[in-house]
């Protein structure tokens, strides 16, 4: 028996007894990727309910489709907010996927001083997190927002969130925070600056011990998301 794929909708379709799809990008890796026939079994989700239907007819830009039965739906038991600074190259998409699969549940890239990238594409990034939730079987779709520059997110999330900040281990020995909602911020490559450093103190930022190695930065995002996701 061949696997049941997943497939994110918009809320706005109703998943009803019968429906017909339209949307280009289902119907068109149907047709042209998976060379989908009537009578196989897909999984729709569109963040309210997870459902199990079977293709009655596939057409070149539509489908109809009858309701088999109802999944019960998984969610990540955490809120977790990742603040990640911009990376070089695919990096950044590699952080939306694999943190995807893992549960966080909203993204905020990070414009530090020491980021060396600047540019984000925020249709190419909900493109992956909707690609890695139909992939890892979660039934939400992660947040993204426009990149905002550091000073900026801390001072706006502060009153919403515990906020943490990444640290190699040292003498303090930083105790790892246990909320069923808080935020983690990822240094750039270059790591925080001082002027950076100050900003946690002075807004009293607690810190997140990931441990005695040196972690790359897209490794301590998925690193520090395993960590608060426990």
């Amino acid at each position: 028996m061949s696997r049941l794929h997943r497939f994110y909708v918009s809320p706005e379709i109703r998943l009803e007894h019968y429906i017909w799809l339209h949307d280009t990008r289902i119907i068109t890796q149907w047709n042209k990727v998976l060379r989908y026939q009537p009578g196989q079994e897909v999984v729709l989700f569109n963040g309210e309910t997870d459902r199990l239907y079977v293709i009655t007819e596939l057409k070149k830009n539509e489908a109809h489709l009858e309701l088999i039965t109802e999944f019960e739906q998984k969610h990540p038991n955490k809120n977790i907010y990742l603040f990640f600074s911009l990376l070089k190259k695919d990096k950044n998409d590699w952080v939306l996927q694999k943190c995807t699969e893992l549960g966080v549940n909203h993204f905020v890239p990070l414009l530090a001083e020491r980021s060396e990238k600047t540019g984000f594409n925020i249709e190419r990034a909900e493109k992956i997190v909707i690609e890695a939730a139909e992939q890892c079987g979660r039934s939400n779709i992660p947040t993204i927002r426009e990149p905002l520059m550091l000073q900026t997110a801390v001072h706006e999330y502060t009153s919403k969130i515990p906020l943490f900040v990444c640290e190699q281990h040292d003498l303090t020995k930083p105790k790892n925070p246990n909320y069923k909602e808080v935020g983690v911020l990822i240094g750039p490559e270059g790591g925080w600056s001082d002027r950076e450093k100050q900003l946690f103190l002075t807004q009293e930022i607690g810190k997140l011990d990931l441990g005695e190695m040196t972690l790359r930065a897209e490794t301590a995002s998925v690193v520090a998301a395993t960590k608060l996701l426990q």
